[in-house]
């Protein structure tokens, strides 16, 4: 369990508020608007753009449950996108708000760096592996920086460090949200579905659930003789949160790269049975014909924003 002094909240809310929040009104948006602070700087990780999402008609005499989003670029605009593709968020969002099936809520999009792969990886589970896996990994990553791997030493928990003693303490002072767990959720795909079920994990007093979209459990590019997977499994074993005060979704496709998830999916999916999720707090959903993509995450965007923000 991680905590934080109410002091070190308060010098950290009050640094924070320094930070500029712009309208983004060059964003191709269906729906609400986005604030983004620019280059919010931080201790513990690189600065970065934070987009923050809100939905028509938000008011400071309102309160809201809050989403943070990893790789928060690809969320709203696909025109902005370095592959022009986006999650839709602003749409699904709005329509699912529009139907009633939601509860009040905002989203915080977290821009990811260069560093992506050393921040998104659990740092655990990556300790945990033999040193001369964990060299290999990082001398192969420094070496092909093409890869997508490590170019940096794995630095999962100072992100999440960043994402709760910093930014999420300026989000709840600027914004009217509802600051507590129960409404304090946090969801990725690919790494971004690694680092949201080990923020689930590390932090259960600050979020309520996780939403892991086409979870990269190999944790590279490779499956032949690859630990990865059962270091993740067993990190899972000693560190799920209690199914009666969490929620996590979980699912993946049967094209490209999701082709490759499904065997370690299930043994993820074992560990959640023996500790007691049940449909009620867990879903594992498998796609046919879905890869690995925004276009993809999008179509499905609808289950996990449901199944975390439902009305209680």
């Amino acid at each position: 369990m991680k905590y934080f002094t109410p002091l070190i909240v308060l010098a950290l809310t009050l640094w924070g508020c320094a930070q500029n929040a712009l309208d983004t009104n060059n964003l191709n948006l269906s729906s609400g608007r986005v604030e983004r602070i620019e280059n919010f700087a931080s201790e513990f990780a690189a600065p970065r753009n934070i987009d923050v999402w809100l939905p028509d008609g938000y008011s400071a005499t309102e309160e809201y449950a809050v989403l943070y989003m990893h790789d928060g670029q690809m969320l709203f605009d696909s025109t902005a996108s370095w592959n022009k593709q986006e999650w839709g968020v602003d749409e699904t969002m709005n329509q699912l708000l529009e139907e009633g099936t939601i509860r009040n809520s905002i989203v915080v999009g977290i821009w990811n760096t260069e560093s992506r792969h050393s921040e998104y990886f659990p740092q655990q589970p990556f300790e945990s592996l033999p040193e001369e896996v964990q060299d290999s990994l990082l001398t192969q990553g420094k070496r092909n920086q093409e890869s997508g791997r490590f170019k940096t030493a794995v630095s999962s928990d100072n992100y999440l460090k960043f994402i709760v003693t910093e930014l999420k303490p300026f989000i709840d002072q600027k914004y009217s949200t509802l600051p507590d767990r129960k409404n304090t959720f946090i969801a990725g795909s690919s790494m971004g579905g690694l680092i949201s079920m080990y923020a689930l994990c590390e932090y259960p007093d600050v979020f309520q659930g996780a939403a892991c979209l086409s979870t990269h459990w190999i944790g590279t590019f490779d499956t032949l003789n690859n630990p990865i997977p059962a270091a993740f499994v067993a990190y899972l074993d000693a560190n799920l949160p209690s199914p009666q005060s969490h929620s996590i979704y979980f699912d993946f496709g049967t094209e490209t790269l999701d082709a490759l998830y499904e065997p370690y999916q299930v043994s993820v999916d074992s560990i959640m049975v023996k500790h007691g999720f049940s449909s009620e707090n867990w879903k594992t959903l498998k796609f046919e014909g879905e890869d690995h993509s925004e276009k993809a995450w999008k179509k499905r965007l609808h289950i996990p924003l449901q199944f975390l923000l439902g009305k209680e």
